[in-house]
């Protein structure tokens, strides 16, 4: 990923502690978790494009 910007992200306290448990259970930052979860939810929505097709 070469063309990387910064993103100032404020999160309600009980998603910022579930992101680090993700992040600590995964061995993982929890950068790499909230782009994991944003990938997954792009394949979901173009999987979702798809059938309806």
């Amino acid at each position: 990923m070469t063309d990387r910007k910064p993103l100032q992200l404020r999160l309600p306290h009980d998603l910022k502690n579930w992101l680090k448990a993700e992040a600590e259970k995964n061995g993982a930052s929890q950068n790499s978790e909230i782009v994991r979860a944003i990938r997954e939810r792009m394949d979901r929505n173009r999987t979702e494009a798809l059938q309806t097709q």
